[in-house]
């Protein structure tokens, strides 16, 4: 069976893809990826054919524009962007597409399937599955991720959903518009596919671990949570040496990145963790990657790299401070120490505040908000908590005893059967 795997978005968010698409090779599948080319050497190393979705999604959230939207945390004003930048490219897409796709035996994809795959797979007769890594399906036991904090108790859960829904819709509907022009089909509902994947009964699997996140027991028999999927580094990678001597030169350190979330002046949040370290007296491994933090001179409790594996270098850390992407989160937990999330927007005050629930990280501080001086606080308290540290240890030892992407392959194994 060949399976095309549709993913779009930030590496966090096109990794855990590639993991499942990993685990499908491995169960005998004729596995490929469709996402941006920044990740085309991270498929092909793999082990899976990549096809190309168009234009480097770095260089588009490394702009000046973009920097200054993520730093505002005014996420509608993001997506507003964002559709914008989706009605640039929606005509090339379109026309490219459905080609890649034509042939395939399976799509799996999630929120990549907004933009114009779930209606390829509807002309072509192709059948899907979709996949997620955070949640989607309205339910009474929580609120939507964009919408962590409601009033009432649970009563407006599951309402939480629609609002949610309607604003990815609305972000990609443009792009999915071109597409079933150039595939000659009628313009999709103003609510978005939701209800048509419904009513076809497609399978959902959710790529997060069910000790974070219980099923509620309002879903269906067809949605299921299989754990995390997870891309680990091959078993001879072997870490930069400057890397491993500052580990072993000292007590296990703090580790402060913000992934893909862009800064408009990363000398200043620089400037603000290492003050944060300075006042907690903690070493600190700075992340610098899509983030930009960069600074020349260092002080000798402070190490920075570009990219090293989580997998690897969390377990070595005594907490992560982090923006709360899925992924990240999802690597920090596993790890098994406290998680330090600082949201910037979209699901990532959600996951903040689930880790606090479990109580294995201290209350969320947003970036707009954040000081050196409740940095240190949040720092202090991960190191010094016990019983934060032990939570933590506990939540991580059950994840890893999860096999999210083998649980995966086997759901879907059965689910095309």
């Amino acid at each position: 069976m060949k399976i095309s795997i549709v993913a779009s978005g930030s590496r966090g968010d096109v990794q855990p893809y590639i993991a499942l698409g990993k685990g499908l090779k491995n169960a005998g599948y004729t596995v490929r990826v469709l996402t941006s080319d920044d990740f085309r050497s991270l498929v092909v190393e793999a082990g899976l054919a990549f096809s190309s979705a168009g234009e480097s999604v770095e260089a588009v959230l490394q702009s000046e524009k973009w920097r200054k939207l993520m730093e505002s945390g005014n996420f509608l004003a993001i997506l507003r962007a964002m559709t914008s930048a989706m009605k640039e490219r929606a005509h090339t897409l379109a026309q490219h597409m459905p080609g890649l796709l034509e042939g395939t035996d399976l799509i799996v994809t999630g929120m990549g399937g907004m933009g114009g795959t779930f209606s390829i797979a509807e002309k072509l007769a192709i059948p899907v599955i979709q996949a997620y890594v955070f949640p989607i399906t309205p339910t009474r036991a929580f609120p939507s991720p964009l919408t962590p904090r409601l009033p009432f108790g649970t009563m407006l859960n599951r309402l939480s959903f629609l609002p949610m829904r309607q604003m990815l819709w609305q972000t990609t509907r443009v792009a999915d518009s071109a597409t079933r022009k150039v595939l000659g089909m009628p313009r999709a509902s103003f609510f978005g596919p939701f209800a048509a994947l419904q009513q076809k009964q497609v399978p959902i699997l959710y790529g997060y671990s069910r000790h974070v996140l219980p099923q509620p027991s309002d879903w269906g028999a067809l949605t299921h949570v299989t754990g995390y999927w997870f891309l680990d580094p091959p078993a001879d990678w072997v870490p930069p040496a400057d890397l491993s001597h500052f580990l072993q030169a000292g007590s296990a350190p703090i580790y402060i990145g913000f992934g893909s979330m862009g800064n408009r002046n990363p000398e200043e949040t620089t400037r603000l963790v290492l003050e944060a370290l300075r006042l907690s007296g903690q070493r600190g491994v700075l992340a610098s990657g899509w983030g930009g933090m960069s600074q020349t001179d260092l002080p000798d409790m402070v190490h920075m790299l570009d990219s090293v594996p989580h997998s690897w270098l969390f377990p070595r850390m005594a907490a992560v401070v982090h923006h709360g992407g899925a992924g990240t989160t999802a690597a920090g937990m596993r790890a098994g120490v406290p998680s330090i999330i600082v949201p910037f927007f979209g699901d990532q005050p959600f996951w903040g505040q689930r880790a606090a629930q479990l109580g294995v990280g201290p209350v969320p501080t947003a970036k707009k908000r954040l000081t050196a001086e409740k940095l240190a606080h949040s720092i202090t308290q991960a190191v010094n908590d016990n019983v934060m540290r032990q939570r933590a240890a506990d939540l991580g030892e059950k994840i890893r005893l999860e096999n999210g992407v083998s649980q995966a392959a086997s759901l879907l194994e059965k689910l095309v059967s």
